[in-house]
């Protein structure tokens, strides 16, 4: 596929448009565009990065896995968003800490580092980008965790579902998936998404989910009691 309209998509967002006619040219000159179809991982712990990565269209999610090999998504990058965790590899020269897979149909720009860094240096829009990622990843992290602490996992699923779910009420995702997203295990799922379909909160379809009554999920997840 051409990178015309993937690099038109880029340089609509409000980051880049910003540019200068020199941080333009910068940027079309040295950054790569990478289109992935379906889910797949793209950096492992440990990896060297390339550069800053850029979500242009879908969207990254990075995680985490214990050494029990349980997955946890630590936060998502969304459209216009750079990764935090490369931008502090790239400016200190440190192998990446955690994993990062694209969701289907997603574009990223990866600027290399010195174009990065040379950007930073020179373009206002670079430095407000780099410090709006660290603001947003500190947020989420700490959302994150007062979800862990003050939830029990049945209402983390349940907001999982209200907040992922489309507009159709439908969430495409299957339970090793969702099990990968809260850090347990597809068995737990399984037994919460059980109790929500006898409860008529959901109904579950192959790689699917379908939000019969947002409602009741709602109660489910405002829910803040320990698991037994």
């Amino acid at each position: 596929m051409s990178n015309v309209e993937p690099m038109r998509e880029l340089k609509a967002l409000d980051v880049f448009r910003d540019l200068s006619a020199c941080g333009q040219q910068m940027l079309e000159c040295g950054m790569s565009l990478n289109q992935f179809q379906q889910l797949q991982t793209i950096i492992h712990k440990g990896d060297s990065v390339a550069g800053a990565y850029v979500v242009v269209r879908g969207r990254l999610r990075v995680y985490s896995i214990s050494p029990g090999g349980n997955e946890a998504t630590l936060y998502f990058i969304n459209p216009g968003e750079v990764c935090i965790l490369a931008l502090n590899c790239i400016f200190n020269n440190l192998d990446y800490p955690a994993w990062v897979q694209t969701e289907a149909d997603t574009c990223v720009g990866v600027i290399p580092s010195l174009t990065y860094r040379t950007l930073f240096q020179t373009e206002p829009s670079i430095q407000n980008l780099t410090v709006h990622a660290l603001s947003v990843l500190v947020f989420r992290l700490m959302e994150e965790l007062e979800e862990i602490h003050s939830m029990n996992l049945n209402a983390r699923l349940a907001k999982f579902i209200l907040m992922r779910g489309e507009a159709d009420g439908q969430l495409q995702m299957t339970q090793s998936e969702l099990a990968s997203h809260l850090g347990t295990t597809r068995e737990v799922v399984a037994k919460l998404l059980r109790k929500m379909v006898a409860d008529k909160a959901v109904k579950t379809l192959r790689g699917a989910i379908v939000i019969e009554k947002p409602e009741l999920l709602a109660r489910q997840a405002s829910a803040s009691d320990t698991l037994g």
